[in-house]
């Protein structure tokens, strides 16, 4: 039970000397935290438009797990979490740019130490939903202003306290699907904010079945949960533009929780998670404008579980 508490595809005229692409490869993907038996502080990138495996990008400021992570085209953060399976939980927020490889900085803080939130973001303003405080989840919602840094900023509320949920996002709205409530156990409820305002989450529609651990990602109009507790094998998807239930989307190859999400407007990537035993290295991928169950992309740098992704080309960018 875990605990609660590439391969380039441009040629080599596109890349500078440190093997890290140009701006012209644009879609990164970046997979940070997690580990198995104990937190990590590694961060491992792909590109999203080539299958491989992960290769190091840097250190995060301190080991991270179930964190919550968001990014722009020229920024990833990464908020939250644990970082030795103790309390008091982090409220720190880290920050990479995706133009060169190398270590993390520090961004600011969430307005409270947050264990498990999910991030989503346009290409201006991060969202962070949720998260476990000390003695219970909460309901807060976060925001930052991607391009400066700073404190982030109170949103509003989501309807319930959750944390370890999943989110997605499109250029205008953020979603988040799932998660562990208060009363302990997994709900199904999906909720969504306008990005741009601040105030209060409004009822989506339900997943397809109720979990928690899940990951979420997106394209600019199809929002997808994947995973989650129970190790489920569960692909959900939703018209994020609409409101109304998830439909069943295909499966993964494994059934895991505790896994990260990323994409580009095209590309969904599932990576490694907890299957109920152990922990997995294996990255999956979808296409997120069809129906169908996932296949193999390649592998992380280890086995890793409660690690979280963003990338810097998802839907909420487009």
């Amino acid at each position: 039970m875990p605990n609660y508490q590439g391969v380039w595809s441009l040629s080599t005229q596109f890349q500078n000397a440190s093997g890290w692409p140009s701006p012209f490869a644009a879609s990164i993907a970046l997979f940070s935290g997690g580990g198995s038996g104990g937190y990590s502080n590694v961060m491992q990138y792909i590109d999203l438009t080539a299958l491989g495996n992960s290769t190091d990008f840097g250190d995060l400021t301190t080991s991270r797990g179930a964190s919550g992570s968001c990014g722009s085209a020229t920024r990833i953060l990464i908020a939250g979490g644990d970082d030795a399976g103790t309390t008091p939980y982090l409220q720190s927020i880290d920050y990479v740019e995706t133009s060169s490889t190398g270590n993390a900085s520090d961004f600011g803080d969430l307005t409270h130490i947050a264990f498990g939130p999910a991030g989503a973001s346009n290409s201006t303003r991060g969202i962070f939903f949720g998260g476990y405080v000390t003695g219970a989840p909460t309901n807060q919602i976060d925001y930052v202003t991607i391009a400066s840094t700073g404190n982030a900023l109170d949103f509003g509320d989501m309807g319930i306290d959750l944390y370890i949920l999943g989110a997605c996002q499109s250029p205008t709205r953020a979603l988040h699907g799932g998660g562990f409530p208060s009363a302990g156990g997994t709900q199904n409820r999906i909720e969504y904010v306008t990005i741009a305002s601040t105030g209060n989450s409004t009822d989506f529609g339900d997943l397809t079945t109720a979990r928690n651990a899940l990951c979420g990602f997106s394209s600019s109009t199809r929002g997808i949960f994947a995973g989650g507790s129970g190790y489920s094998n569960v692909m959900d998807y939703v018209t994020i533009a609409s409101t109304g239930n998830a439909l069943d989307f295909g499966d993964l190859v494994n059934s895991v929780g505790y896994l990260g999400g990323a994409s580009s407007s095209t590309v969904g990537v599932i990576a490694g998670g907890y299957n109920g035993s152990t922990g997995v290295n294996v990255m999956q991928n979808v296409t997120i404008a069809s129906t169908g169950n996932a296949t193999d992309f390649g592998d992380l740098l280890a086995i890793n579980y409660q690690l979280v992704g963003a990338s810097n080309a998802h839907g909420g960018l487009s």
